[in-house]
C-alpha cells in the first residue's frame, strides 16, 4: 500500500476576532494534515463546545495543589470535582495517566472531560507535552470526539519553566503524528474508520499571538516530515 499525504496550506483562515458587540474570542485557524483544522482560540476550558475537553494538571500535592486562572475557575464550573479526585487520590497525577468523566448536565458546554497527567512539577519538559499531544490524539480517536480542546493550564497551576507557545507547538506536532498513524491503521482497515474534524488549542490572552505563531510553525514541520514515514503496511496484509 502506498500512501500519498497531499500538501498541506497552512493559510491562516483569519477568524481574528477581538470582540465588539458580539465579544467573540480571538481566534486563529489552520489547515493541518490529514483534514485536521487546527485553530488557538482565546477561551477557557469550561467554555468551549467540544466533543472532549482535555486539561492537563500536575502530580498531586499532599500540602496542596495550586489553581490559579482557568484550573480554578474550570474547577468552580465543575463544582469541584478535579480538586475531590486530587485530594482524595483517585487521581494521582502521574506523567500519562489519564481520567475522563462526563460533566454533569449544564455546567460546561464540553460533553466530555478529560485530564491527562504531567507528572512531577519538578520534572516538567517538552517532552512531558509530546507525549501529552500523543494520548490526546489516540484518546480522541478511541471517543470518537470530532471536536477536541486543550488547554494546558500549566501556568495556572504556578509554573512558568517552558514557554507557552513552544509548548502548544511539541502538543501539536504529536498529536498530529500520532493520529497520522490512526489513519493509517483505519487505512488498513485495522482499526474502525473514524476522523477528527478540529481541535482548539485554548490560550489566555497573553500567550494568544505567540501561541498561534508557534502552533502554525508546529503545523509546517509536522507537516514536512510526515511523507519521510515508512508507509508499509503494518505486518502481514490480509492477501498474504
Amino acid at each position: 500500500m502506498k500512501i500519498i499525504l497531499t500538501g498541506v496550506a497552512l493559510l491562516v483562515t483569519s477568524s481574528v476576532m477581538f470582540g465588539a458587540e458580539n465579544s467573540e474570542p480571538a481566534e486563529k485557524s489552520f489547515d493541518a494534515p490529514r483534514g485536521l483544522k487546527v485553530s488557538v482560540k482565546e477561551i477557557g476550558p469550561y467554555t468551549e463546545p467540544a466533543d472532549l475537553q482535555i486539561i492537563c494538571l500536575f502530580k498531586h500535592k499532599p500540602d496542596a495543589d495550586t489553581y490559579e486562572g482557568a484550573a480554578k475557575d474550570t474547577d468552580e464550573h465543575l463544582h469541584g470535582i478535579l480538586s475531590a479526585v486530587r485530594n482524595r487520590g483517585e487521581f494521582v497525577g502521574e506523567l500519562g495517566e489519564t481520567f475522563l468523566f462526563t460533566p454533569p448536565s449544564g455546567l460546561i458546554p464540553a460533553k466530555r472531560f478529560m485530564v491527562i497527567g504531567l507528572g512531577d512539577e519538578k520534572d516538567l519538559s517538552l517532552d512531558s507535552l509530546r507525549l501529552v499531544g500523543r494520548i490526546a490524539g489516540r484518546e480522541a480517536v478511541r471517543l470518537q470526539a470530532k471536536h477536541v480542546a486543550w488547554a494546558p493550564v500549566i501556568r495556572d497551576e504556578g509554573d512558568t519553566t517552558i514557554d507557552v507557545g513552544q509548548g502548544d507547538r511539541a502538543f501539536i506536532e504529536q498529536l498530529i503524528a500520532a493520529y497520522d498513524t490512526e489513519k493509517r491503521l483505519q487505512e488498513q482497515e485495522l482499526a474502525p474508520a473514524f476522523s477528527i474534524e478540529d481541535v482548539v488549542i485554548e490560550a489566555g490572552p497573553t500567550y494568544f499571538e505567540d501561541a498561534a505563531k508557534q502552533v502554525e510553525k508546529g503545523i509546517q514541520s509536522v507537516a514536512e516530515h510526515l511523507p519521510e514515514r515508512n508507509t508499509a503496511p503494518y505486518g502481514f496484509s490480509k492477501t498474504q
